[in-house]
């Protein structure tokens, strides 16, 4: 194993380490992404702008819905020059338009191209230290763009990027070892490849369903959690199970009182579990409880029509 300085930190973040066969892990991961992967089409271009252009939109949009946006902005406004020369109020209202998210980005990237073409001579910045001038570039995007349009960035550290690694690697926790870890994993000189190649292993693998043997996950044999079965992260909590929980039978009561007007006890028991007995563990007493919670939280209703009637639901209108 590659061990980490300070293996005896008090927090544990510095006592991880990587596996020695670092160059199998890459070679599996980039044969993986190239052998089948997303066909985004900034993917398909190396130029910073149109990269740019799509990193700030999808900072707030799903890949999937970004696509006709993206092309949209760059048939209209195709190149920085155009950009610039482009009213800004235009730019907003397209984003508006699109559900891109916070109109400050279409400003942002408004005034960037501004920069360019006025501070640059047009030509853009190619490290990330320098694409952190442009307006409303921030240190991911930054690496973003030099990474995917020069390939020059550092690791790319994203939500999807953490996943892996803590799951993977046992990487604790901290932005500091994720930021580590990442740089150590990725090989030198091949930021383009490998930072779209471990955003696309968390996309469409490693994502919070795992879904390792459907798609192929080509570091199933170096990974912790595949062979601990324990696959929490860092935004994946681990949760109660669903099945026989009271967040089930919840739920299954809002869809049976959806299909009928109203329904006495009994006959609504019955119906959201097949081992319901009456005056049995899973009886009325246990019926009446998850529905006076549901009565608590505003959805149900529970009520006898008159004094020797049965207890009738329905949810509240």
């Amino acid at each position: 194993m590659s061990e980490r300085d300070g293996a005896g930190d008090a927090d544990g973040v510095d006592d991880w380490s990587l596996p020695d066969d670092l160059e199998a892990i890459q070679t599996a991961l980039i044969e993986w992404y190239e052998g089948d992967h997303r066909d985004f089409p900034w993917r398909r271009t190396d130029d910073p702008y149109a990269i740019l252009v799509s990193e700030v939109m999808s900072q707030q949009t799903q890949l999937d819905r970004v696509v006709d946006a993206w092309e949209e902005f760059l048939e209209r406004w195709p190149t920085t020059a155009d950009l610039a020369a482009a009213d800004r109020a235009d730019v907003v209202g397209f984003w508006t338009s699109h559900s891109l998210g916070y109109n400050n980005r279409a400003k942002y990237l408004h005034e960037s191209a501004t920069q360019i073409e006025s501070e640059y001579d047009g030509t853009f910045p190619e490290t990330p230290d320098e694409l952190q001038e442009l307006m409303g570039v921030g240190p991911y995007t930054a690496n973003a763009v030099a990474s995917f349009a020069f390939n020059n960035g550092d690791a790319v550290v994203d939500t999807n990027v953490k996943r892996v690694t803590y799951r993977a690697f046992s990487i604790p926790d901290d932005d500091s070892a994720f930021e580590a870890g990442a740089n150590d994993l990725m090989p030198e000189g091949e930021s383009r490849v490998w930072n779209n190649a471990i955003m696309e292993l968390g996309g469409v693998a490693c994502t919070q369903t795992p879904r390792c043997d459907e798609v192929g996950c080509p570091w199933r044999e170096w990974c912790d959690a595949y062979a601990s079965g324990d696959f929490t992260a860092p935004d994946v909590p681990t949760q109660p199970a669903f099945e026989g929980s009271r967040r089930q039978f919840r739920g299954r009561v809002i869809g049976t009182l959806r299909e009928y007007d109203e329904l006495e006890l009994d006959t609504l028991g019955h119906r959201i579990r097949v081992d319901y007995a009456p005056e049995g563990e899973y009886g009325r007493e246990w019926l009446t409880g998850l529905l006076s919670d549901l009565e608590s939280d505003g959805l149900v209703d529970l009520e006898r029509a008159d004094a020797d009637d049965e207890l009738v639901a329905r949810l509240q209108r």
